[in-house]
């Protein structure tokens, strides 16, 4: 029993050098009501976590109605909208070639393993426009990964996690629309 208090009290004194060998020095704390060092100026930025920090969520407001896909070029992101209460929502990394703003219908699927125009393998994936002879469309790499293209080359495709991708590959059959916004 001694010895498992001995190692208890040895591990607490261990974990309080830790937190006192990070703390600051006591000179940096601030006085209630006091600011901490007069060199150091108030950021006007808001506090990380804070709501002003994350994207905007919403469904872009000129995305029209009912059951869609919604790809907002600006925002990187992408909205599963109509089928549940609240819109999925995930970031995508665009290609290189955009689609122009609008609304289009999906012309094609492939569900297997293929090889992207920039040569990745990709899964799930959902073509619904042309852009500069270039066809556009949602898929994920098999890898993972979220890398935009690597490549010369016009590519059209739009990147999501494996997981996303699983997600559009469900909701976004043959000729569902989906909505461009800038």
């Amino acid at each position: 029993m001694a010895g498992l208090t001995a190692a208890a009290l040895a591990v607490v004194g261990f974990l309080a050098y830790q937190a006192s060998a990070s703390a600051p020095p006591r000179s940096a704390l601030a006085a209630p009501g006091t600011s901490g060092s007069p060199s150091v100026k108030p950021s006007n930025a808001p506090p990380a976590g804070s709501p002003a920090n994350k994207p905007d969520l919403a469904v872009p407001a000129n995305s029209g109605t009912g059951v869609r896909v919604v790809y907002a070029l600006g925002a990187k992101r992408v909205w599963l909208v109509g089928v549940t209460k609240t819109p999925k929502t995930f970031a995508v990394v665009p290609s290189s070639i955009s689609p122009k703003p609008g609304t289009y219908a999906v012309l094609s699927r492939t569900g297997g393993k293929i090889t992207g125009s920039d040569g990745v393998m990709v899964e799930h994936v959902v073509r619904f426009a042309i852009n500069e002879n270039v066809t556009i469309g949602f898929s994920s790499a098999v890898d993972g990964s979220m890398t935009g293209p690597k490549t010369d080359k016009k590519a059209g495709g739009i990147r999501m996690t494996r997981a996303d991708g699983n997600a559009m590959w469900t909701f976004a059959t043959r000729n569902s629309k989906v909505v461009v916004v800038p």
